[in-house]
């Protein structure tokens, strides 16, 4: 094999590789798609058990990004991996507020963390919304309070922070709930594997769907 492979080759290669070293294992329709981008994007095959995905999750995301949704992440890491194009060719945007100078201001005089006051702005955005968070606890555990006082409504929420300290609880609250999700259960995860699971869902749209 010779160094010169186009980059779309390459891509074919590794979901052939993906596919092989799966065997057998199969996943429900969408879902085979979500698990199939995060292991191209880690090389870590424990996400074919760690991802779970609530009842019709994956539907109920694409639907969110058809008709236009924000994606919000918690870090310019995942923003910056998301195909903002084909987002934006629904109708779409993402945006992290991470460092936005309100927010930051907010925090310092709170005592509290960015992630926690970024996604109390975010909540107040209009449209529907999916949330993409791969890196902060504190951002996930204050969206599921928000969703629990009534604040915000998410299409989808994307839970995949990585880390040791309330990471797993964090991802936790959200198992059995109401809110559509995503989650990679225990300590895995991180800003790529947010940004890969919602451009899974995008290829889907554009590339397989038509949209």
């Amino acid at each position: 094999m010779n160094g010169r492979m186009q980059p779309a080759e390459i891509e074919k290669r590794s979901f052939a590789i993906i596919t092989k070293e799966l065997g057998a294992r199969t996943f429900p329709a969408g879902v085979e798609e979500v698990v199939k981008r995060v292991i191209h994007t880690s090389a870590d095959f424990d996400y074919a058990d760690n991802l779970c995905f609530s009842p019709a999750a994956v539907k109920k995301g694409k639907a969110a990004l058809t008709a236009g949704a924000t994606v919000v992440t918690d870090t310019n890491m995942a923003l910056a991996g998301i195909n903002k194009g084909m987002l934006a060719g629904l109708g779409g945007r993402a945006v992290c507020l991470m460092a936005d100078e309100a927010v930051a201001r907010e925090a310092k005089a709170r005592g509290v963390t960015r992630a926690t006051v970024s996604m109390e702005h975010a909540a107040r955005m209009e449209g529907p919304l999916v949330f993409a968070i791969g890196n902060a606890p504190t951002a996930l555990i204050r969206l599921h309070e928000l969703i629990e006082e009534g604040a915000v409504s998410p299409a989808l929420v994307i839970g995949v922070p990585v880390g040791f300290v309330n990471v797993v609880e964090s991802k936790e609250r959200f198992i059995g709930g109401d809110t559509p999700y995503i989650i990679a259960r225990g300590r895995k995860g991180g800003s790529n594997v947010a940004a890969a699971i919602v451009n899974a869902l995008l290829y889907q749209l554009v590339e397989r769907e038509g949209f």
